[in-house]
């Protein structure tokens, strides 16, 4: 027997929403596909070349962005 992946976001009448399954897993499921995602940014960012400061700044802050976009999407995180 299955279950709805619906039956886990819905609420009986008068009871308070789960808030971990309204906030928290979806921002974990767009944290693991922004880790996905964002090294084709990197990668066109190391073809143009990093002599700019702009350029580079942005490239580290993509880094960065990418860490924690592993760190929240991974499974380890969801338990």
């Amino acid at each position: 027997m299955s279950i709805s992946p619906l039956s886990e976001t819905t609420a009986l009448p008068g009871s308070r929403p789960d808030i971990r399954a309204l906030v928290v897993r979806p921002v974990r499921r767009l944290a693991f596909w922004a880790a996905i995602v964002l090294p084709f940014l990197h990668l066109s960012l190391l073809l143009s070349g990093l002599e700019s400061r702009p350029t580079t700044l942005a490239f580290v802050a993509l880094v960065t962005l990418n860490v924690v976009a592993v760190y929240v999407g991974s499974p380890q995180a969801l338990e």
